[in-house]
């Protein structure tokens, strides 16, 4: 199924729940069915047949119910109407079925009919003649008001139908009707409704009647039978014009009448034309209420109309109504007229001439709005072409005259609540210039109304606001004229007669547009407009200034292109053109009337506007290029007798001297001199007026003499300046000065201001004049006086400019010979500095201004003089070719660049930027590292105007040494420094820093870098920041280079360390440059923190632990120390350097610096160390440099350097471990107590090597090959160390495998041969734990190993070296068969034996394991030695006590005796060890029923252990004694010594020990009891 069938499908369902809705009378809402029905019947393009059917049936049914909701009738209406689009026919019968003849019908089927006649018109135009009938014969039986308006509303729609009909019927799909059967019916019923009910209906009735009674007239004009009817009907129409709620539907059926006229071609009666012209303008121009917006667009339309049929009448209707002096009536047709011309009616533009005498009517019209609506209808005239040039001049002057007169009604002082009339006026003149501004010269008929009259507006000043559209207008005029020269050989289009205008003349048109162009340079259109006219008006102006201002103009307009035309510049350019231009013309009397012209236009400027400044200059110029001196001399000396007629007398008659004086200077000077005689009896000193009329002043001819000065030619002035001109300012400023007679210090400031502005010129002047062999006599007085007003400047305000033009006086002062000497300089600017840096906060100098405009001065006159400072020492410092020189003067501003007040860092840091910007040429060997220092870090400063001075400093900098860094990026990161957020300044500054650090001269990083130690000592928190960054990106970047700076720079940073530790965040920048440099020359840094003292300080130690914390350098200071340790132990010997190396490794390796990668050099070495320093005991004095105050009773303190480097050792261990690369030892954190004693320190490397960790033996294999030259090592100590080590290690079976151990094995062979017994001790240690590494290697060299185990067992003097040598003994011997050491058996067995009555526990141990294998021989020495056996079952040392047990087990084979061991089994499998008594007497028992003589063996040794110093050997001895004598048969009874042993027990019984005591008293009870069973006296 596709889409549009579900579509369809679904809309049937929805209909049909509807339709079964529709059906139920209860508890619906028909008005919302219906109103969805309308949407889906609209909204549907098929409906099934069936379901329109029942819809038409359910809407006809409901829309007739009087029953229903008026509301639901009309919807049930509008379904119905909407019905007929899927079946008219069936709808139309469905309504006409309901409209019967003679029978009123309900007005919704009328209602019904009227819609289907709009909406359906082809379809119900074959309807209408039957419709017509029907409702023809309902009108009289109408008597409610609503039916009556319902048949109106009807007639209404069917005469529209009709007339679409009657007008389009070739558009209709069926043959032509008879229109007039259907017309004459509308007539019908229209004459009866106008007949009958029209008369006396009511209002609702009428606005009924109204809208039917425009649609049936314009049907009726049809006919020419009916047309005269129609026409009649029109003046009750308009009758009904009383109510402004209808008046726009009577317009709007009047509307359709006039268009049916037209359209018709019927003619209107002359009177009902005249009505319809009142009654149309009444509804335009209604009073006293403002006409209904509708209404009055209705009304213009039909005026449109109007102007179309019958335009001579309404223009004439017009022209009689605008006479009648009514505001509204003038301001309607004037509309009127406006829009009839802007809707181009081809028959109303023969009435152009009209038109324009009708608009002169009211020219004369004051009335504001009445001025705007005909400046409105001028414009659009010519916009259209309806100015004609016989009678269009006129409206053109209007325009003009207009703008003029609300110029001048504006200027005059305005009466209380005239605030409408200033509104009004200015709105008069904004649309004048609006008229002009759109107006088209080049329209038909324009040009020969405008030119050249037009032209009559450039000079006068009431016009000047005009300007900016004039200019473009007659540009126009005259380039469109160029163009028809072009194209044909004649033209006349610009040579029309002026009439009675006066045009004016070429030197005034010069005067004004040269004047007027100096406001191009500041990009106003007046300007550029100005001068573009006098590019294309040489010809007018002058015929010779065709040729020059064509090849002038084009560079002159070239200046103009660019964002910022300098004004000077231009002013320059503009006054150079008229005086060539002047000089082309060659005419003395033009000249004489151009100066005359410009004196004229003088008043057309305000006295503070740029053109009139220009006026002075050009009049000034055009003087200076006049021949005719005379009149020079006679325009000068009016000038200054009548100064007033400039304006600012001073200001005009110095512009106007000094440029007259560029051709002129001696007639001026005399013309100067010969006033001063003339006026001199007139002088009033205390005011210095030089008559009593208002005249120049001694001030004012201060300053000509100095514009004088400025602008004579260079050749000339230097002859006359001290005589005519310097001496003459001083006398002048002298006379001022004077108080009765005495010159005092004067206070009066435009003095003081005229003074040094005649300074400043004359200085220029003299500069300008380039003569290197002038000296300037007067330089050193003027240069005081300045000093002087700058001196006597206060220091908490600054509301007068003399501060300001006195630095610019010295600035141009300075520069003049003879030279000032550096002191000279120094004083002058730390003098000035003094005076302006430290005024107050500008904020607060602004504050002592009373208004807002006195506020504004102070911050230009701030700005100035800031400005001006910084001038001078740009200018003082960069003319001086010394560079010293250079930083003497810059270091004025060092403390003012740090001072602690945000404002005076400020003012310092932008004159700063100002004398370090700007294409500087600095001596070629000035340095920037310091300074770069000094300023770069406020880039992060707290104030945004120092941060950018900073920046720009900076760049400044690099810019002086001719490196031009990336100035755009540069600049681009210099704005962003604009952001408050001090994380974004860091951040760019660091990039800036990135970019300019690799420019630094490596010579000058030294300065840099002291200076920026110095900041982080001493700027706020965020330059430090700043200052540390600077520090270390330029280390980053030139580290590498600093090698022979570098005892220098580490120096200064330890110089540096006492006070920065007192800021944390400075300290760790410093650190961090530690940690740079080092980065690049490690070597060299960890030899120089060497040389430090010992014990290192505290600070000593922080740099040590920065070094390492540096991830990028850490790994190469542990190698340089390791290097360097290395060095110190070449010889096997350990001084204070290598003290001092493992001390700073202590340091380095605390803070977590890894050392996999130097685990075994760093373990080697540190171990050689502490071998090398062991015992070694030295006074602080012979290693320390530093001296310590010892407190009373304290004594000197000596130094263990074993201990530092063993705690060295235990902390790189201590990492190891971390690492994976060591285990902890079994002796603990008493490993490294033993490691650094004497005594201890072989056992304490032992246990280090047992930590060895086996998996890591990759490690332990290069420790192996490192430490194996401690083997061969001259130092004992170092032997034992490596011997003892080594010791350790033999007995890992993977470092034999892997590690080269056969040639130590041979090296320990030789070490146990060592008259040194711990050396021999742990040789022998070590080849007995071969017998566990490599058992094979035993068995290959037994001899040599023997032979030297062996020897030592006879070190009878060291009981270690014997006992090592029976535990090695034992290991190897296990290893060995009895052929391997048949040789060495007997000795073997001798010394072991020997050994194990030894009281020491260690030889007893381990002389014990060694008694198996052989028989006869060993048996032998086993029954002599068995009773030490058996009393070391209770030996204090339980390893001993199981060892013992283990040899007797072994033992007893080699006795024949293997019923011992179920006695023996006993003692090993209790849980606690047997009573010692009980035992003996059970192994006795059993021993003595197998041999008796082993029994009497045991007794015959037991005596000597009754004297054995352990009390528990002792007791165990009296109780086997006690067990042997009860087991002894009576054959060895009688071989008893009963004496000696009843004797020995005798003393036993006084023993210390009460165990010994009792069984001593025990064995002599069983010895009497023995003997008495055998008879045997004691």
């Amino acid at each position: 199924m596709t889409q549009a069938m579900e579509e369809s499908v679904e809309t049937f369902g929805d209909i049909n729940l509807t339709l079964s809705m529709l059906n139920m009378e209860d508890n619906i809402s028909k008005e919302d069915i219906y109103g969805h029905l309308t949407s889906v019947i609209q909204n549907s393009d098929i409906l099934d047949d069936a379901i329109v059917q029942r819809l038409i049936y359910y809407a006809s049914k409901d829309m007739r119910d009087n029953n229903i909701l008026r509301e639901t009738r009309m919807l049930a209406g509008e379904v119905l109407v909407s019905l007929a689009a899927h079946d008219f026919n069936s709808v139309m019968y469905e309504v006409q079925s309901n409209f019967r003849i003679l029978e009123l019908p309900d007005e919704f089927i009328v209602l019904a009919l009227a819609e289907l006649a709009t909406s359906y018109v082809s379809q119900s135009i074959p309807f209408m003649m039957m419709t017509l009938l029907t409702m023809q014969t309902m009108l009289r039986l109408a008597d409610e008001e609503r039916m009556k308006g319902v048949f109106c509303l009807a007639l209404e729609k069917f005469s529209k139908a009709i007339y679409k009909y009657v007008n389009h019927w070739r558009d209709f799909p069926y043959p032509r009707l008879d229109a007039n059967r259907l017309s004459d019916k509308i007539f019908m019923l229209f004459r009866y409704i106008m007949e009958k009910w029209a008369p006396i209906t009511s209002s609702v009735q009428t606005l009924a009647i109204i809208k039917a009674h425009g649609p049936t007239v314009s049907l009726l004009l049809h006919r020419e039978d009916l047309c005269e009817y129609a026409l009649d009907q029109v003046p009750w129409l308009l009758n009904q014009y009383k109510d402004k709620e209808i008046d726009f539907h009577i317009t709007q059926s009047l509307k359709q009448i006039l268009t049916a006229v037209v359209l018709y071609d019927t003619a209107l009666p002359k009177d009902l034309r005249k009505t319809i012209f009142i009654n149309l303008l009444n509804q335009v121009c209604r009073l006293p209420e403002p006409p209904v917006k509708e209404n009055e667009l209705e009304a213009s339309s039909c005026f449109l109309i109007l102007a179309h049929s019958n335009p001579a009448d309404l223009v004439e209707f017009f022209d009689e109504q605008m006479r009648s002096n009514n505001e509204t009536t003038r301001m309607g047709i004037l509309t009127l007229l406006r829009s009839a011309i802007n809707a181009e009616e081809p028959k109303l533009r023969d009435h152009i001439t009209s038109i324009e005498r009708t608009v002169k009517v009211v020219m004369s019209d004051l009335n504001i709005k009445v001025r705007n609506s005909t400046l409105l209808l001028i414009q659009t005239m010519c916009e259209k072409c309806y100015i004609e040039a016989r009678e269009g001049w006129p409206l053109i002057d209007y325009i003009f005259s207009q703008f003029a007169m609300s110029n001048k009604n504006l200027e005059k002082p305005m009466k209380p609540n005239s605030l409408k009339d200033e509104k009004g006026e200015k709105s008069v003149r904004e649309i004048s210039l609006e008229v002009l501004k759109t107006l088209d010269p080049l329209v038909i008929g324009m040009p020969q109304v405008l030119w050249p009259r037009i032209l009559t507006f450039v000079v006068p000043a009431e016009y000047t606001g005009t300007l900016d559209y004039l200019f473009n207008i007659i540009r126009s005029l005259i380039m469109a004229e160029e163009r028809k020269k072009n194209d044909a050989k004649e033209s006349t289009a610009l040579v029309i007669s002026t009439g009675a205008v006066k045009l004016p003349s070429p030197q005034q048109l010069l005067a004004r547009l040269l004047v007027i162009s100096i406001l191009a340079s500041l990009g106003k259109l007046r300007g550029a407009g100005a001068i573009g006219l006098l590019k294309i008006l040489p010809e007018i102006i002058h015929p010779k200034l065709v040729d020059l201002w064509k090849t002038r103009f084009p560079e002159l307009l070239q200046s103009l292109e660019g964002k910022n035309t300098s004004i000077i510049l231009w002013e320059t350019m503009l006054l150079q053109l008229l005086k060539e231009s002047l000089w082309k013309i060659g005419d003395v009397a033009w000249t004489i009337q151009l100066s005359q012209d410009f004196n004229e236009q003088m008043d057309s400027y305000s006295n503070i506007s740029l053109e009139k400044k220009f006026l002075w200059k050009a009049l000034g110029t055009t003087l200076a290029s006049c021949q005719d001196k005379n009149f020079v001399s006679s325009q000068i000396k009016e000038f200054l007798i009548a100064p007033n007629q400039l304006g600012d007398q001073r200001q005009g008659i110095t512009s106007i001297l000094g440029y007259c004086a560029e051709s002129h200077l001696d007639t001026v000077l005399k013309v100067l001199k010969t006033f001063q005689d003339r006026e001199k009896f007139f002088m009033n000193r205390c005011k210095g007026l030089f008559s009593g009329k208002k005249s120049l002043t001694k001030t004012d001819v201060m300053v000509i003499y100095g514009a004088v000065a400025l602008h004579a030619p260079k050749v000339q002035l230097l002859t006359r300046l001290d005589q005519d001109i310097v001496s003459q300012v001083l006398f002048l400023y002298g006379q001022c000065s004077q108080v009765l007679g005495m010159s005092v210090m004067s206070k009066d400031m435009d003095l003081q201001m005229s003074f040094t502005r005649s300074i400043t010129e004359i200085g220029i002047a003299v500069l300008d004049a380039e003569d290197q062999g002038f000296k300037f006599s007067y330089k050193e007085v003027l240069l005081g006086y300045m000093l002087d007003f700058i001196r006597d400047e206060p220091l908490d305000s600054l509301a007068s400019p003399v501060r300001w033009k006195a630095l610019i006086a010295i600035r141009y002062l300075s520069k003049l010979n003879p030279q000032l000497s550096l002191n000279d300089h120094l004083n002058i600017l730390e003098e000035n500095i003094r005076r302006l840096l430290p005024l107050p906060p500008l904020e607060k100098l602004k504050d002592e201004g009373e208004t807002d405009k006195d506020k504004e001065h102070i911050n230009f006159l701030y700005e100035r003089s800031m400005d001006a400072l910084g001038r001078l020492l740009r200018t003082m410092m960069w003319d001086n070719v010394k560079a010293e020189d250079c930083q003497e003067m810059f270091n004025l501003l060092r403390m003012w660049l740090v001072s602690q007040k945000d404002w005076e860092r400020e003012r310092a840091f932008q004159i700063t930027a100002k004398v370090l910007t700007n294409d500087i040429e600095a001596p070629e060997n000035f340095k920037i590292g310091s300074l770069l220092g000094l300023l770069a870090p406020h880039s992060c400063d707290t104030l945004p105007t120092i941060r950018q001075a900073a920046a720009s400093s900076t760049i400044g900098l690099f810019c002086i040494k001719g490196t031009h860094p990336e100035v755009e990026r540069l600049q681009d990161l210099q704005e962003g420094l604009q952001c408050d957020d001090v994380q974004v300044q860091i951040k760019i500054s660091s990039k800036i820093a990135k970019i300019v650090s690799k420019l630094i001269p490596t010579e000058e990083i030294l300065m840099f870098l002291e200076e920026t130690l110095d900041g982080l000592e001493s700027l706020n928190p965020t330059c430090t920041h700043a200052c540390g960054i600077w520090m270390i990106t330029v280390l980053k970047e030139q580290g590498a280079a600093l090698e022979e700076q570098l005892l220098e720079i580490l120096s200064m940073i330890y110089h540096h360390m006492p006070v920065l530790r007192q800021k944390e965040e400075s300290f760790q920048f410093m650190l961090e440059a530690i940690s740079q440099i080092a980065s690049f020359h490690m070597d060299a840094v960890v030899a120089n923190l060497l040389q430090k003292p010992l014990p290192f300080d505290r600070d000593t130690k922080t740099l040590w632990k920065a070094l390492a914390e540096n991830t990028a350098s850490s790994g190469k200071l542990l190698r340089a120390l390791t290097d360097k340790l290395e060095n110190e132990l070449e010889d096997d010997l350990a001084g204070v350097e290598a003290i001092a190396v493992a001390c700073a490794m202590y340091e380095v390796v605390s803070t977590g610096t890894p050392v996999t990668n130097l685990y075994p050099e760093v373990f080697t070495l540190l171990l050689k160390l502490v071998s090398c320093t062991l015992g070694q005991k030295m006074s602080t004095a012979t290693w320390s440099r530093r001296r310590r105050v010892l407190q009373q009773g304290e004594q000197q303190q000596t130094a263990d350097p074993c201990r530092l480097s063993t705690a060295t050792l235990k902390c790189v261990q201590a990492q190891a471990m971390k690492e994976g690369l060591a285990k902890e030892s079994d002796e603990g954190d008493n490993l490294w107590a033993l490691l650094s004693s004497p005594s201890t320190h072989h056992v304490g490397v032992c246990a280090l090597a047992r930590s060895m960790a086996v998996w890591q033996y990759g490690l332990t294999l290069d420790i192996m090959e490192q430490l194996f030259s401690s083997l061969t090592s001259s130092s004992e100590n170092y032997r034992i160390t490596g011997t003892a080590f080594f010791s350790e290690l033999m007995k890992e079976p993977i470092l034999w495998k892997h590690g080269n151990l056969r040639e130590v094995l041979i090296l320990m062979d030789q070490s146990a041969w060592d008259s040194n017994a711990t050396l021999r001790q742990m040789a022998i240690r070590g080849l007995g734990n071969t017998a566990s590494g490599a058992p094979h290697k035993v068995k290959k060299h037994k001899q040599i190993i023997l032979e030297s185990i062996i020897r030592g067992l006879y070190h009878l003097a060291r009981t270690e070296v014997v006992c090592e040598s029976l535990k090695a003994l034992k290991k190897i011997l296990e290893l060995l068969t009895d052929r391997d050491v048949s040789f060495y058996f007997k000795e073997i067995v001798l010394q072991t034996r020997t050994f194990f009555e030894d009281v020491s526990g260690p030889i007893q141990e381990s002389s014990l394991p060694k008694r198996r294998r052989w028989k006869i021989f060993f048996a032998e020495e086993i029954k002599k030695s068995m009773i030490s056996f058996l009393l070391h079952l209770w030996d204090p040392n339980p390893k001993i006590g199981a060892a013992c047990c283990d040899v007797l087990i072994i033992c007893i084979p080699f006795l024949g005796l293997q019923e011992l061991y179920g006695v023996l089994d006993h003692l090993l499998d209790g849980q606690d060890l047997p009573r010692a008594r009980d035992f003996y007497r059970q192994f006795c028992v059993k021993l003595a029923r197998k041999n008796q003589e082993i029994l009497w063996i045991l007794h015959t040794h037991s005596f000597t252990f009754f004297s054995s110093n352990w009390e528990m050997i002792r007791s165990a001895a009296v109780k086997l004694t006690d067990a042997i004598v009860l087991n002894l048969t009576n054959r060895y009874m009688q071989l008893l010594d009963k004496e000696q042993l009843t004797t020995r027990l005798q003393a036993l019984r006084q023993d210390p020990c009460i165990s010994v005591q009792r069984a001593a008293e025990a064995a002599l009870q069983t010895l009497l009891r023995k003997c008495k069973e055998t008879s045997i006296l004691l």
